[in-house]
């Protein structure tokens, strides 16, 4: 268990719990999400220093909702409540939590009416973020009202023996403008936290928890050339040389000429043992047909399996494998009753076939994406590569829409490589989070030269987002977009049409399978 102080955050629904975490770990505190099933004596093998309660999408009295575990209140260390925590907070001090006459979502204006520890140095009006349909009626006992807005009388508590606090907006969003401040303010002025995690410890305290576990023991690595996967098999390098052995495989659904890039990359820069298979038939053969976005990805995530199995048996005395899993992953890929839902598989968590008999070495499951390309800078990995755009693990397969085939994949692998190219000449490369092309379904009526032309119709995504757990799709100049469309109905021959996707997440998600 990591020496670092840490802050647990009790997840019980809310779309904004990943959001507290990020905020937590931009003050350089470890904090960690667990379920609000999650054992109380597990929580203490950490170096505990508060404890957030997250928000949720239910009322406390619905059927179901999930309750508050009152051991988490007699940890001798600080509570703070955030929405449906706040409420869940009164409850179990005798307060009382009713349906709101008039419900608040958005923006809302919260005046403080003292600053205590929570409130230390924060605006006496400010804007703050409210998602809620219950707000409280009754000031539960031991606590003192510090905050209202204009629809709720109780909107901010504070029990400064007990050192358990509340709010009913949330202080994570962007949109609550000391949101940072008060957060902060919990960490450091009531928590006493010491902010001392920080990408160098984190290699240091992993390089030396692999060699303690490693040993002289011989490992492999599921290098799929990503930002997340290789900046792990540095890492794991550093600490073990050449016991590690690293495994590529070609899949057939990577981007133009990645492969071949990716082999210069490991062999030039990086100085990574690897082995590079070309199993493009296998994995085409395997989707022929397929449609459905989640049973692609369960296909691939199995031939990609028994690809690896294979290949791995032909090294002598393997017993670790190396995943670049990351903590979305995980927070995404496991059901919670009573609060979040599983998205999507990814098929990188979990999925390990027994027989293999390999232990996993998941160096970066508890960190998000910035976070791994944060360690990647301290280890030298070239700049250029740890910026790279985020890839999914099924790679095109969930790019082109409907079934894949050789031919539609050649057609999005160019159409991709005109915008993403076109971006960077423009220098906008680094501004956006993800940008890619997705092939559609659907084919259109057009007209070319004197020629009627029946052709695919291909859609540009480009977000901006801090870790991924939300985005925002970006506002390109439309002369841009115009240039963009021509060069790509221009030279790539199949597409007719080009349309721009200007959904958010959420409600809609980064890739659109």
């Amino acid at each position: 268990m990591s020496a670092h102080e840490a802050i647990a955050i009790i997840d019980f629904g809310s779309q904004y719990t990943q959001l507290i975490a990020r905020r937590i770990r931009e003050a350089n505190v470890l904090s960690e999400i667990h379920p609000h099933s999650v054992d109380v004596t597990h929580l203490q093998d950490y170096n505990l220093k508060g404890i957030i309660l997250s928000g949720g999408p239910m009322s406390i009295y619905d059927d179901g909702a999930p309750q508050l575990n009152s051991k988490l209140l007699e940890m001798n260390v600080p509570v703070l409540g955030i929405c449906y925590g706040l409420q869940l907070i009164s409850k179990n001090y005798k307060g009382k939590v009713e349906q709101a006459k008039n419900r608040e979502y958005g923006k809302a204006n919260l005046y403080l009416d003292s600053n205590g520890s929570l409130f230390k140095d924060i605006k006496k009006a400010s804007t703050v973020w409210m998602s809620h349909g219950d707000h409280l009626t009754k000031v539960p006992e031991g606590f003192n009202i510090v905050g209202k807005s204009d629809h709720s009388p109780i909107c901010a508590l504070e029990n400064e023996s007990e050192k358990v606090y509340g709010v009913q907006f949330h202080p994570e969003v962007a949109h609550t403008d000391e949101g940072s401040k008060i957060i902060n303010n919990f960490l450091f002025n009531v928590c006493e936290c010491k902010a001392d995690w920080s990408p160098k410890n984190f290699i240091d305290e992993k390089i030396t928890e692999i060699k303690k576990s490693v040993g002289n023991k011989k490992v492999i690595c599921a290098l799929s050339g990503g930002v997340d996967s290789t900046v792990a098999a540095v890492l794991v390098k550093k600490a073990i040389g050449e016991n590690l052995t690293c495994i590529h495989i070609d899949n057939g659904l990577m981007r133009k000429n990645e492969s071949e890039k990716i082999e210069k990359l490991f062999n030039e820069k990086l100085s990574l043992n690897h082995i590079h298979i070309n199993a493009a038939d296998r994995f085409l053969t395997a989707l022929k047909g397929v449609y459905d976005p989640e049973q692609k990805r369960k296909i691939i995530g199995k031939t990609f399996i028994d690809v690896f199995e294979e290949e791995s048996h032909k090294i002598e005395n393997a017993k670790y494998l190396v995943q670049g899993t990351l903590y979305p992953d995980v927070i995404e890929s496991i059901p919670v009753k009573g609060a979040s839902v599983t998205i999507k598989s990814h098929h990188n968590v979990g999925g390990l076939p027994e027989n293999m008999n390999l232990e996993l070495i998941e160096p970066f499951r508890e960190l998000f994406k910035d976070e791994v390309r944060n360690v990647g800078r301290e280890l030298n990995i070239p700049k250029d590569f740890i910026r790279r755009h985020p890839f999914p693990g099924p790679g095109l397969a969930v790019r082109v829409l409907g079934e894949i085939t050789k031919p539609k994949l050649d057609i999005l692998r160019e159409a991709d490589d005109i915008f993403i190219n076109s971006i960077k000449e423009a220098n906008l490369y680094d501004e956006l989070w993800q940008a890619f092309t997705v092939l559609l379904p659907v084919s259109t009526v057009g007209v070319m030269g004197d020629s009627r032309t029946y052709e695919f119709v291909l859609s540009l995504r480009a977000v901006t987002s801090i870790d991924g757990m939300t985005a925002d799709w970006y506002q390109f100049d439309h002369d841009f977009l115009s240039a963009v469309s021509n060069k790509i109905i221009n030279r790539v021959r199949g597409i007719n049409r080009v349309v721009y996707d200007i959904s958010s997440k959420p409600p809609a998600t980064i890739e659109w399978e």
